[in-house]
């Protein structure tokens, strides 16, 4: 079985193959595992991410960033998240490294990551087998002619797709964009503040990154101000921040460093940090058109993970966001694995299928917008519905959806953005 990606889904994927009794091999691009919980002070060329020439940093960890659960939501469910070197119940990021660390020692998955191994294709060996050729090339290499000399291919029964979705930038577009003389730049290019010294800049977005970031930067920044999608913001100086102030949705930009909102309201500024989310990217997956990423939406694919037409040779874990994303990683593993064995039986892909059609369907009569198919709607309930499948495991304990919608509360509250130290 081939994983593609050493961080949290690919880790916990691997360990669960294994656990099964199957042969694991996982592909890792960079030179240690833990996908984008390692810190990398580096950032891309450009900015905005736009260039696809550009050289690549995978993880978009800003130096200071800490986890926005409580620990004890961190944790895998038979391994917990215990304190290493960071006691704060709200630890930094190299805590959360430090457990992946010692989860692949525990567990024997080190010697199975191929460090500096990225995969360039997968394939299926013809269009009747379910085995896929995995092509994968080391990244010493000086040359693309050397490159090409390493390139390795290999045939395996299986592949699970676990390589994040936090590294292709996705950016908000507005008129003069192209035209404005000032700096862009997407957060996954953000890694400390001081930059950003007597700056006026401009946030846009307002997930837990663009908090975290538009907080950070007020502490150096001369005035930051935030631009929202909700239709309902206007104008306003935030009372709990004395250089912070939110607007309206960016309307356009100006070549003399004039930003308007759609409010009416105008700054001129120094940067636009767009912290605006990323896009799902699998540029070494050929399915023939079978798996196709359209406006964000990969699919089809049957509960986020299997494609019906390739299930359950081909997988993706890790794909779907909002919830406790651990917590979610460990449940399709666990699925994956115990349907790769044979003791979990899928639907039809005709079944499969109608499911996912189900789904793209209610989206479009609730008006839910195509980019946001793998959001959960914060709840509990694919959780589950996941565990029904695994089969050997109990119902999740209440206080784990208790503190979760206890935190959720203040991880999208600007007012409420010390909630870690209280």
């Amino acid at each position: 079985m081939a994983v593609i990606g050493a961080g949290v889904s690919g880790l916990h994927t691997a360990r669960e193959l294994k656990t099964q009794g199957h042969d694991v091999t996982i592909f890792e691009k960079t030179n240690r595992l833990g996908g984008t919980w390692a810190y990398d002070p580096r950032v891309e060329p450009d900015p905005l991410g736009l260039d696809p020439g550009r050289e690549i940093v995978h993880s978009s960890l800003y130096q200071s960033l800490r986890v926005n659960l409580p620990k004890r939501l961190m944790g895998f469910l038979d391994y917990p998240f215990t304190e290493r070197k960071d006691p704060r119940e709200f630890p930094g990021h190299e805590e959360v490294l430090l457990y992946l660390e010692d989860f692949a020692k525990d567990f024997g998955l080190v010697e199975l990551v191929r460090l500096e191994h990225e995969v360039v294709r997968v394939e299926r060996v013809d269009e009747v087998s379910h085995e896929w050729v995995v092509e994968s090339r080391t990244r010493r290499s000086e040359s693309e002619e050397e490159a090409e000399a390493e390139a390795e291919e290999e045939v395996f029964e299986a592949v699970v797709v676990c390589n994040g979705h936090h590294t292709e930038p996705r950016i908000a577009e507005f008129p003069g964009m192209d035209a404005w003389p000032g700096v862009q730049i997407h957060s996954h290019n953000y890694r400390t503040p001081e930059p950003f010294q007597n700056l006026i800049v401009v946030v846009i977005g307002n997930g837990p990154s663009a908090i975290d970031i538009l907080t950070e930067i007020s502490s150096v920044a001369k005035e930051v101000h935030q631009a929202l999608r909700d239709s309902d913001i206007h104008f306003k100086k935030l009372e709990s921040h004395d250089n912070i102030w939110q607007h309206s949705m960016i309307e356009c930009t100006k070549e003399d460093d004039k930003v308007v909102f759609q409010d009416g309201s105008f700054v001129y500024a120094d940067v636009i940090m767009h912290c605006t989310g990323y896009k799902y990217h699998f540029p070494f997956l050929r399915t023939n058109g079978i798996v196709s990423v359209d406006d964000n939406r990969v699919g089809p694919l049957y509960k986020h993970v299997f494609p019906p037409q390739l299930a359950p040779w081909l997988s993706f874990v890790g794909q779907s966001y909002r919830g406790v994303t651990i917590l979610i990683i460990e449940l399709q593993s666990r699925w994956v694995a115990r349907v790769l064995s044979g003791k979990v039986a899928l639907p039809s892909a005709e079944e499969m299928a109608s499911s996912v059609e189900e789904l793209y369907q209610h989206m479009e009569e609730s008006g839910w917008p195509k980019r946001h198919t793998h959001q959960l709607q914060n709840k509990f309930d694919y959780e589950d519905w996941l565990i029904t499948q695994i089969l050997d495991l109990p119902p999740l304990e209440e206080w784990r959806e208790q503190m979760y919608f206890s935190a959720l509360k203040k991880i999208t509250s600007i007012d409420d953005d010390d909630f870690q130290d209280t």
